[in-house]
Formats: C-alpha cells, sequence, structure tokens
C-alpha cells in the first residue's frame, strides 16, 4: 500500500514540474519577437520659414551689417544660410553669411540649405537617419538708410578729423579749428561738428588761435 502511494505521489510531482516548465516557454518572447518590440520609428513635422530682413540704419558715415533671418521647428537640421546682394543689377556680394552694406536700395535674396530627418529608436540607442538635401530661397527689396550725423565722432587719423567734423578737441581740453596758430599740429581726441558742439562737450577754445 505504502509502495502504491509513493508512487502516486512522484507522479503528482512530474506533471507539476512539466506544468511550471510549458508555461515559462509559453511565456518567453522569441528573439524576433523582442527585438520588434523595442524598435519604434519617430516623426514630427518640421519647418523651415525665411523672414524679411527688415530696414536697416547705418551710422553716419558707415555701414550696416546684415544676417540671415531663419527660423526651424521639428525634425529638421539647418546646413547653411547665405545672403547674395544685388544693386541697380550689378552682384555685390554671393553666397555671404553677411554683408556690410552703405545706405542705398538693395535686392537681396536668402537661400537656406536643410534635411529633414526622422528620429529611430532602437535597442541600441536612437539615431537620425536624413532625407535629402533642400533649398529654400526668399528675395526682398532692402532699403538701409543713412543715420543721423552725430555732432561728435572719432578722428580719421592721428592728426585728422573727418570733414565733416574738422575741430579738434584735444587731450589738454582745447578746441582748435581749421586754420587756427595749432590746428595743423594738434592731434584730436575727438572731432567736432561746430564750436557749440565742442564747448558742449567740455572744451575751451584756444586762445592763441
Amino acid at each position: 500500500m505504502r509502495k502504491i502511494l509513493a508512487s502516486i505521489a512522484v507522479g503528482a510531482l512530474l506533471a507539476s514540474g512539466s506544468a511550471v516548465a510549458t508555461s515559462a516557454a509559453a511565456a518567453a518572447p522569441t528573439p524576433a519577437t523582442s527585438v520588434q518590440s523595442v524598435i519604434r520609428t519617430a516623426t514630427a513635422p518640421a519647418k523651415v520659414v525665411i523672414k524679411k530682413i527688415p530696414t536697416k540704419t547705418a551710422p553716419y558715415g558707415g555701414k550696416a551689417t546684415i544676417k540671415p533671418r531663419v527660423t526651424k521647428s521639428g525634425t529638421v537640421t539647418i546646413r547653411s544660410k547665405t545672403l547674395t546682394v544685388k544693386k541697380s543689377g550689378t552682384t555685390i556680394a554671393k553666397n555671404k553669411k553677411k554683408v556690410s552694406l552703405k545706405p542705398g536700395t538693395y535686392r537681396v535674396t536668402t537661400k537656406v540649405t536643410f534635411q529633414r530627418y526622422t528620429v529611430k529608436s532602437t535597442a541600441r540607442g536612437t539615431i537620425k537617419v536624413y532625407g535629402p538635401k533642400k533649398t529654400k530661397k526668399l528675395s526682398q527689396q532692402l532699403v538701409v538708410r543713412q543715420g543721423k550725423r552725430p555732432s561728435r565722432t572719432s578722428p580719421v587719423s592721428k592728426w585728422d578729423c573727418p570733414s565733416w567734423a574738422p575741430i579738434k578737441g584735444n587731450q589738454s581740453g582745447i578746441y582748435h579749428v581749421p586754420g587756427g596758430r595749432y590746428y595743423e599740429i594738434t592731434s584730436p581726441e575727438e572731432c567736432f561738428t561746430t564750436e557749440s558742439a565742442a564747448r558742449n562737450a567740455g572744451y575751451r577754445a584756444s586762445r592763441n588761435g
């Protein structure tokens, strides 16, 4: 009787172990299923916008610097942003990152080269898959205005002031006018358009001409 009961118990244990093994095998995913479950493709809208360059004002006697105005959003990478500038039909700058312009009216073309991409996540990490390069352009008329002439400015050299601001103010606090006794040998610290502007800046007239 004891032998019969022992045989029954052993059989039950063997049957239970077989069921557990079968259940575990069913729960484990196959290698193909596991890889497929972690690979996904993410996409987002991509947009590139070229904005017009607004009217510029150059400093008096100087130039205004312009640069491309470009914005982007989504899955896109900007590769280059350049300007081509024409004046009266003549190209004065081509495919430049920035351009300095004197007062005047110009035809400006902004060109952008970009690539859209798709983000892919894999078991090994995230990668970007790029599409072909694309180009976008915007042409516009641009006006560069002349800035207001200041009453004081810097010398154009060690001994000279610009013609529009000829009065020399030196480090002693004295100003000298063209034709004065010491005018030619005075090295200016600042230059002024009028004697009044020099006095307002704290200089006094030379007593010796």
